[in-house]
């Protein structure tokens, strides 16, 4: 099995990498046709605790293995085929949403890496994090703030 080569040096890149809020992504969705929302989580984490609506699964690890997807990146690349964006630019946006913003911190990491640009993190993930009782949902996150989503 083949594994990325994750010597992730996150400290170097990681300031680098832009967090927009949940709510500024879904706005930046609505206006402009070339935004490409990547939920990195796990195939199971997208289909059966729900997903935003408009997100394309590319799992950053998934099972059996919990390994890093050695097709991350190529996948990403191919989620962005065919995306116009209305603004003209060469590059359209890519946002990157997981459970809680780790994995999309990880991946960002290394689509940048790979000379992918416009790369942002959705701040506190879907679910967001852990309030004092260890719930999800009720701090931050996608969720959280009701913006559009669905589940299978």
């Amino acid at each position: 099995m083949f594994c990325l080569p994750l010597t992730l040096s996150m400290s170097d890149n990681a300031d680098s990498i832009e967090t927009i809020s949940p709510t500024d992504a879904w706005s930046l969705m609505q206006t402009d046709p070339g935004v490409t929302l990547i939920d990195v989580r796990s195939d199971m984490e997208f289909l059966m605790i729900g997903h935003p609506r408009g997100a394309v699964n590319v799992p950053w690890i998934d099972a059996p293995d919990w390994v890093v997807n050695e097709h991350f990146v190529a996948n990403v690349r191919k989620a962005l085929l065919g995306k116009v964006s209305a603004k003209g630019r060469s590059s359209s946006p890519l946002l990157l949403i997981c459970r809680s913003g780790n994995r999309s911190s990880d991946a960002a990491e290394v689509l940048l890496r790979e000379g992918l640009t416009d790369v942002r993190i959705i701040a506190s993930g879907f679910e967001g994090p852990l309030d004092d009782d260890h719930h999800r949902n009720t701090v931050a996150g996608w969720r959280f703030e009701g913006l559009p989503w669905e589940q299978c």
